[in-house]
């Protein structure tokens, strides 16, 4: 039973930049004192939360191989969103890279609607649920979190869920409020990483990054200014606290339709 390092890093994102955004964050990066075996950073991390899909790239150009040079140089996994082109579809989707370069991808099923993203993005099917030292890891895009039957931990399949984010400050309450939410429904930590600053139409981000373990409390949280921290996760207080309080067994059985 490993503990889990992982580096949450809560940052201002250039407006529609790609390159200076992969510098600014190649540089925190390079400031990463301690061993982490996870990275986490914000949605769109290369762009910032926008509607505009030129910029997408296809799989394999700049910002993935961005990915897997830094997977490689720090020796932990890489996990973010951006914006990536198939044909003539368009997705919000995370990547999970690791040091060995192989990766993994989920894209966003909830399109937020009130930001016209539905209408510019393909919504994904499939969760994804990865593995990094003995643990299971369902990471999750933003607005997701707003849906409690996507993010469920059925037969416990997960040990972490992780939100990466573009959450505006004005709805500050829900995204607090539903992180710890998530983690008590689940039983599971649960990290969420978002940023800070403004971006191109003029919203304000607070962060509000935390980490919170199986109980909804907090370990960590950090809001209106940049950030970065390594947190250690503890896998045995984790089986401890299922084996003495299994709610798990007597949750309800569902089948999600699409």
């Amino acid at each position: 039973m490993q503990d889990l390092k992982v580096t949450l890093i809560q940052t201002e994102l250039y407006w529609e930049n790609p390159i200076a955004n992969l510098a600014m964050l190649e540089e925190k990066i390079a400031q990463i004192e301690e061993e982490t075996d996870l990275i986490v950073l914000p949605e769109m991390f290369s762009t910032a939360f926008s509607m505009n899909t030129t910029l997408a790239e296809p799989m394999n150009l700049t910002t993935f191989k961005w990915m897997k040079q830094q997977a490689a140089q720090t020796k932990a996994v890489i996990l973010g969103s951006v914006m990536i082109r198939e044909g003539e579809k368009v997705f919000n989707r995370m990547i999970w890279m690791q040091p060995d370069g192989q990766f993994q991808t989920y894209d966003k099923r909830h399109l937020f609607r009130m930001g016209n993203e539905h209408s510019h993005y393909e919504g994904g099917n499939k969760r994804l649920i990865a593995t990094l030292k003995g643990w299971n890891i369902c990471p999750l895009i933003c607005y997701d979190l707003r849906f409690p039957v996507w993010s469920r931990n059925v037969a416990q399949e997960y040990d972490l869920l992780i939100y990466v984010a573009n959450w505006p400050a004005a709805r500050a309450y829900p995204w607090k409020s539903l992180l710890v939410a998530r983690a008590i429904e689940n039983q599971s930590y649960v990290v969420g990483v978002n940023r800070v600053g403004k971006d191109g139409n003029d919203y304000a981000f607070s962060g509000d990054s935390a980490v919170l373990n199986f109980k909804g409390e907090y370990l960590f949280e950090k809001s209106n200014e940049e950030a970065m921290v390594t947190i250690t996760l503890s896998k045995e207080d984790l089986n401890t606290f299922r084996t003495q309080f299994p709610a798990y067994l007597d949750a309800d059985k569902f089948e999600i339709l699409d």
